[in-house]
């Protein structure tokens, strides 16, 4: 029975670890340094939305874009 137990624990060691690091990877990409231009249409990002989400790597239209194409592929 201890064997159980100890698979338990190592399986919520594990779970830990997963959720540490997705968030230490969130983090770094919210802490990340975005661009002035867009990466799809190379227009100027704007002061609004760098200072909103200086890790902003796209323009508002075309972020708003590319999460409507996700959202119809589901």
């Amino acid at each position: 029975m201890k064997l159980g137990n100890a698979a338990f624990e190592l399986a919520e060691l594990r779970t830990a670890q997963e959720r540490d690091a997705g968030i230490s990877r969130a983090r770094a990409a919210v802490n990340a340094r975005g661009r002035t231009f867009c990466v799809d249409c190379d227009e100027p990002i704007s002061s609004a939305r760098r200072q909103a989400m200086p890790s902003a790597d796209r323009c508002l239209a075309c972020q708003t874009k590319k999460e409507r194409q996700r959202g119809r592929r589901g």
